[in-house]
C-alpha cells in the first residue's frame, strides 16, 4: 500500500517525477482525495503516465509568448492530475488492468491552463487512449460557453503536427477516420440524450450549471466502456447550497476528510486558508499552483489592488483568484473533535436510567430521528434511532455512496414500508423505548407530524413544544459545541458510539447565525442530512431547560440558615 507524504504524494509518484526530470511541486492542494495507490490490489503502470505526456508534448500552444512550442505540462499538474488518474491501475472482472480513477474533479483558481489541460486530456481519451470508436464530450451550458470550451480543443488539433493530418475539424466535431473516435461538444442534456456511449466527458465550469441535468446524463453514458472518465474542471463557487457544484465539491470534501471512501473518485481543490491575508504574496501562492508562470506574480498583485480598493470586487478576487467559496456557510462541528468523543455506548447499561428525548421529523419521504440523551457526572450518552420509508433507500445511497444500505444491514437506520413515512412505526418505538428508559421528556417540534404527537401524548408520553428559532435553540447548539470540544478520548464529554449513519449528518451539520452571534441548525444550507444532529439539539434543549428551572428554585425561594 502506498504512503503520502506532506506534499501529498506517493512514493512511486516522487520517483516518477525524478526519474522523468520534472522537479517537485510546491503547492500541494488544500483538499485532496487519497492517492489511488492507497487502493488494495492497484499496480502503478509509469508506461501509461509516459502515453499521455508524449501525446501533450506533440502538441503546441496556441497563444500568448508560447505560441508554437510544445505543450509540456507543469510539475504540478504532472504530480497532483496525470500521475494519479492514468498511472494507477488494477485488474477488471475480466482481468484486464484498467484505471482506477473513473471520476475527477480539479477545483482550482483562474489561469492555471484550465482550458489546455482540458484540451489535452479530451484529444488523448479519443485519440490515443487505445478505445477504437472512442467518444469524448466536452460540455458546457450555453452555445457561447461551448465556443469558449471547444475551440481551444480544435485548435490544439488543427496546430498539433501529429493530429491534422490525421483528423478532420468541424464547427462542433473533430474526427479521426481511420478508428471512428471523435471529440465533439455539447450544452445541454437533450443533446447528450441521443445514443452515447462515452469513453470522457471533460465539464467545463461546474459552477455555472443550474441543474445536473447534464452532468447527471454523461455520468450515465459510460457504462459499456471499460475505463471512462469524467473529468470535472472548475473554479470555485459562490457558496451556493443545493447546487450540482456543491454536491459534487462538498462530496470530494468528505471523501478528503475520509467521511466515506470511493475509490472510482479523485479530486484536488486548490485555495487560500479562508482566514489568510488576501492581499499578501503567500497567500497567492497557496492557492495558485501554477503562480508565477500563470498566472504571473504583476497579474495578481494587480488584481489585489483592485479588491482591496473596492470591497465589490473582493469577493469575486476571493472566489476567483484564492480559490475561495465566498459566501459558504459556517461547518461547525469539526469531525476530529467528533470522532474522540466516540466513547462505546451500551444500550443494555443505559436501562431504567434518566433520559431526554429528541424528535426531528422530517417530510413525509425522508429521514426521521429520535435522539435518547443520558445524563450522568461525567456528561452524557447519546443513542440514535433513525427511520426513513423504503422507498428512499436508493435517494440515501446515492447521496452516501452506497452507505445507507450498509446502515441499514448493521442496524442503525431502520426502513418502514411504503413510500412515506410510518409513524405508526415511530410511535410504537418510542413506547417501547419508553418501557426500558426513565425518559423525563421528548421535545419535539409543534410543526410537523402533529398526528403522531398527538397520539403519543395520548400515551401519555411526556411530549415537550420545541419551537425551532434561535431564542430555544441557541443554548443547546452551542452547548453541544461545548460538550464536543471539551471532550477527549480519554474523557469524552458526549459519547456518542461512532454510529457511522449520525457521523455522516455530523459531518453535513451548518448553522445559522445573527447579528449577536446567536446559532442554530440550518436545514436549508446544510450539505446535506442533519435530522440526528438536531434531534440531539432539541433533547440538549430540555436537558438546559431542566438545569436550570432547578437553579431558579434556589434562586427564588427563601434558604433557611440554621
Amino acid at each position: 500500500m502506498a504512503k503520502v507524504d506532506d506534499l501529498g504524494l506517493s512514493p512511486e509518484a516522487r520517483w516518477y517525477l525524478k526519474d522523468r526530470g520534472y522537479a517537485l511541486p510546491d503547492c500541494p492542494p488544500r483538499i485532496m482525495t487519497p492517492d489511488p495507490g492507497a487502493t488494495r490490489g492497484t499496480k502503478f503502470d509509469p508506461d501509461r503516465v509516459d502515453r499521455v505526456l508524449a501525446v501533450f508534448n506533440a502538441l503546441t500552444h496556441t497563444q500568448g509568448r508560447l505560441a508554437g512550442q510544445p505543450l509540456r505540462l507543469d510539475p504540478w499538474q504532472v504530480a497532483y492530475l496525470i500521475i494519479p488518474v492514468f498511472g494507477w491501475v488494477k485488474k477488471n472482472e475480466f482481468g484486464e488492468f484498467v484505471r482506477v480513477i473513473r471520476n475527477l474533479y480539479i477545483d482550482v483558481p483562474r489561469k492555471q491552463g484550465k482550458s489546455t489541460l482540458a484540451g489535452g486530456i479530451a484529444l488523448y481519451m479519443a485519440f490515443a487512449d487505445g478505445d477504437l470508436g472512442a467518444q469524448v464530450v466536452t460540455a458546457a451550458t450555453t452555445e457561447r460557453q461551448a465556443g469558449f470550451v471547444f475551440n481551444p480543443i480544435k485548435m490544439l488539433a488543427e496546430k498539433s503536427p501529429m493530429l491534422r493530418d490525421r483528423v478532420k475539424t468541424h464547427q462542433k466535431r473533430i474526427i479521426m477516420p481511420s478508428t471512428g473516435s471523435y471529440v465533439e461538444v455539447i450544452a445541454s442534456a437533450a443533446d447528450a440524450q441521443h445514443g452515447l456511449n462515452l469513453s470522457c466527458a471533460v465539464v467545463d465550469e461546474l459552477h455555472v450549471h443550474k441543474t445536473g441535468d447534464l452532468l447527471h446524463t454523461l455520468e450515465t453514458g459510460t457504462g459499456s466502456r471499460t475505463q471512462p472518465l469524467i473529468a470535472i474542471i472548475t473554479t470555485a463557487d459562490s457558496g451556493r447550497r443545493e447546487t450540482i457544484y456543491d454536491q459534487k465539491r462538498t462530496y470530494v470534501e468528505q471523501l478528503a476528510r475520509g467521511a466515506f471512501k470511493d475509490e472510482s473518485t479523485y479530486g484536488v481543490v486548490w485555495a487560500a486558508d479562508p482566514l489568510a491575508d488576501p492581499f499578501i504574496e503567500s497567500t497567492w501562492k497557496s492557492a495558485n499552483p501554477g503562480y508565477g508562470v500563470s498566472p504571473t506574480a504583476g497579474y495578481l498583485k494587480s488584481a489585489a489592488i483592485k479588491a482591496k480598493n473596492s470591497p465589490a470586487e473582493l469577493a469575486e478576487f476571493q472566489r476567483l483568484h484564492l480559490g475561495l467559496r465566498t459566501k459558504q456557510e459556517t461547518k461547525y462541528i469539526d469531525m476530529g473533535v467528533w470522532d474522540r468523543n466516540s466513547s462505546l455506548v451500551s444500550e443494555i447499561e443505559l436501562q431504567g436510567r434518566e433520559c431526554f428525548g429528541g424528535l426531528d421529523l422530517a417530510s413525509t419521504s425522508d429521514l426521521n430521528a429520535l435522539c435518547w440523551l443520558f445524563p450522568s457526572e461525567t456528561g452524557f450518552d447519546a443513542i440514535w434511532r433513525l427511520w426513513t420509508p423504503e422507498s428512499n433507500l436508493v435517494n440515501l445511497d446515492k447521496r452516501t455512496a452506497g452507505a445507507a444500505t450498509v446502515w441499514v444491514r448493521e442496524g442503525f437506520l431502520t426502513l418502514t414500508p411504503g413510500n412515506v413515512s410510518d409513524y405508526d412505526y415511530i410511535r410504537a418505538q418510542i413506547n417501547r423505548d419508553r418501557e426500558k428508559f426513565d425518559v423525563r421528556g421528548i421535545a419535539y417540534d409543534p410543526w410537523n407530524a402533529q398526528q403522531l404527537t398527538n397520539d403519543l401524548m395520548g400515551d401519555n408520553a411526556p411530549m415537550v413544544k420545541t419551537r425551532q428559532g434561535l431564542v430555544t435553540l441557541a443554548a443547546p447548539t452551542k452547548e453541544l459545541q461545548r460538550l464536543l470540544l471539551e471532550g477527549t478520548e480519554a474523557r469524552p464529554m458526549l459519547r456518542h458510539g461512532g454510529n457511522p449513519a449520525v457521523r455522516w449528518q455530523a459531518d453535513n451539520f451548518t448553522v445559522a447565525i445573527d447579528a449577536a452571534g446567536n446559532v442554530k441548525p440550518d436545514k436549508g444550507n446544510a450539505a446535506d442530512k442533519i435530522d440526528a444532529i438536531a434531534a440531539l439539539v432539541n433533547a440538549l434543549s430540555l436537558v438546559l431547560g431542566t438545569e436550570a428551572k432547578k437553579v431558579s428554585k434556589y434562586e427564588t425561594e427563601d434558604l433557611a440558615v440554621i
